[in-house]
């Protein structure tokens, strides 16, 4: 048949061989994409954990110091009580 035949030939090769190679990408792709996910997702739940814990720990000492100037204010008070009462 001659030069069409081949070059029709050739062309459909090319156009099977870009479709398996497109179907490869597409599957790498989506493999590297759930892979990226997961890694994403095993990240901020390490962050969340971390930060949990960091802000417990802020708000324990937060307690403490916000209790300590209560006590330190009242007793400032108690003082300025017994100072206006003359005792």
């Amino acid at each position: 048949m001659g030069r069409l035949t081949d070059e029709m030939t050739r062309l459909c090769g090319e156009i099977v061989a870009l479709r398996v190679a497109r179907k490869g990408f597409v599957k790498d792709l989506s493999s590297n994409t759930a892979t990226m996910r997961a890694n994403f997702r095993r990240a901020h739940n390490d962050m969340a954990r971390t930060t949990k814990a960091e802000r417990r720990a802020a708000v324990a000492h937060l307690k403490k110091t916000v209790g300590a100037m209560r006590h330190a204010f009242a007793a400032d008070l108690e003082g300025a009580r017994k100072a206006w009462a003359g005792k």
